[in-house]
């Protein structure tokens, strides 16, 4: 049984071809249903079954990934219209969705986000992205990093004030007087600022669970100050236990400085697993997929993304460590900070990196049986080194069907993870406070 109170929060990316690049390739992948319904509502039925706290859809807009056969970071779906869609698809499970602040205005977001959250039941989660991909596509010069966060900080303050125009007695429904809604429990909202300007609020009722979950995941230090201030859920790329605790009490400690319970904040590394019956079986298993790897194509395009070179070493050596010395001035710079210290561990090789590189992308990849995964994951969470995971399975449907077979039933054995659903809103599953309208 669990000796830290409560149970590990555990969600999903959704990735029906798997997280990993070159799983699509694998036999019985489904790759040829890629776009569609079907696939992506039988993965999220699959996490349902299991009892996961909610399923994660990412989003970077533009094709450039796609167009590089990167069915994981170029996933076909976007968040908006497939949420909804599983929306009808699942009953119980979060369902947390990409929107850019970059991109998009603070009123639409409102809107579409209340209407998946109501259409719902109060599921839905908004992860909110400042994106460091795709202006060309919106023809517009991606602003620098500070410039970013300043509005996404105010967009996200534009868009809680809209979710709390409404009272939660606004509506009224009164047949005899022929009154669905009571004008004065709507709150009009006014904004001006520096990035934005309006004046009104969005048509559609507050949902159960009062608005949608805040996610963030930004490793910055402007991202680290936005999560701190505003996210219930942050996912986070941590390879190593003991930088992982580190992060954790440092975040925790962000959040209470700014004034919030550090509890109503679920800290989620990714973790990349490896599953089998035995660990032979999920050593076999992470084989299939590497048997693929173009360790070329990785070895430049983890250049062309991160500036550190790897193309002029042998797979077997060692990554020097000076060729990460630019992790401080570049955008990535979080995320090839944990490409580092993975590098520096002994015995690390060039093949070693880019075989996480290209299953885990910086996260903490394990291979193993149900019970040395599931012993992982306990000692992360016994160690305050996490609230619980951010799921990336690196085969689909291989990899779901293993954790769903093995790995989530072990953990909830050994009283980790749930066997029920406590609510019926994803805050509810989260034991998070409801948020107060204006008049609350």
């Amino acid at each position: 049984m669990s000796s830290r109170r409560g149970k590990m929060v555990l969600s999903a990316l959704l990735s029906p071809v798997g997280y990993d690049w070159h799983a699509w390739r694998l036999p019985g992948s489904r790759s040829e249903e890629l776009a569609t319904l079907a696939i992506l509502a039988d993965t999220a039925q699959k996490w349902e079954r299991s009892k996961l706290d909610s399923i994660f859809l990412a989003d970077i807009p533009g094709a450039s990934f796609l167009l590089e056969n990167d069915l994981s970071l170029g996933s076909p779906y976007e968040p908006v219209s497939a949420l909804g869609a599983l929306a009808a698809s699942t009953s119980n499970i979060g369902l947390i969705g990409t929107i850019s602040t970059t991109f998009s205005h603070p009123f639409t977001t409102a809107r579409q986000l209340a209407g998946l959250d109501m259409l719902s039941g109060g599921r839905v989660g908004w992860n909110i992205v400042t994106s460091s991909y795709g202006a060309e596509a919106y023809g517009i010069e991606l602003p620098v990093k500070a410039d970013r966060y300043r509005r996404a900080t105010e967009f996200v303050k534009v868009v809680r004030g809209l979710w709390s125009a409404w009272s939660d007695r606004a509506v009224i429904n009164d047949r005899s007087m022929g009154v669905w809604v009571d004008p004065d429990l709507i709150k009009v909202r006014e904004h001006d600022g520096e990035f934005f300007k309006l004046r009104g609020y969005v048509n559609i009722p507050r949902s159960p669970q009062g608005h949608p979950v805040l996610v963030q995941a930004g490793q910055s230090s402007e991202g680290l100050g936005l999560g701190a201030e505003v996210a219930e859920i942050i996912y986070t790329t941590q390879p190593l236990l003991d930088e992982a605790v580190r992060y954790y009490r440092e975040q925790k400690a962000r959040v209470q400085a700014a004034g919030r319970d550090p509890a109503h904040v679920k800290i989620l590394p990714g973790i990349i697993p490896y599953v089998g019956r035995t660990e032979a079986e999920a050593k076999e298993m992470m084989e299939s997929v590497v048997q693929f790897m173009n360790f070329s194509l990785l070895a430049e395009r983890f250049e062309r993304l991160y500036s550190v070179k790897l193309s002029d070493l042998d797979l077997g050596e060692a990554v020097p460590d000076e060729r990460f010395d630019n992790w401080e001035s570049h955008p990535s710079g979080p995320r090839i900070a944990a490409y580092k210290s993975y590098a520096a561990q002994p015995g690390r090789t060039v093949k070693d990196l880019l075989v996480v590189y290209s299953s885990a992308m910086g996260h903490h990849l394990v291979c193993g049986s149900a019970t040395q995964v599931a012993d992982t994951m306990i000692e992360w969470f016994e160690s305050y080194a996490c609230d619980g995971f951010s799921i990336n399975t690196p085969t689909a449907p291989a990899s779901i069907d293993a954790l769903c077979k093995y790995l989530i039933p072990e953990l909830q054995e050994r009283g980790y993870a749930r066997t029920e659903y406590a609510a019926s809103t994803l805050r509810g599953n989260l034991q998070l406070p409801h948020p107060k309208a204006w008049d609350g």
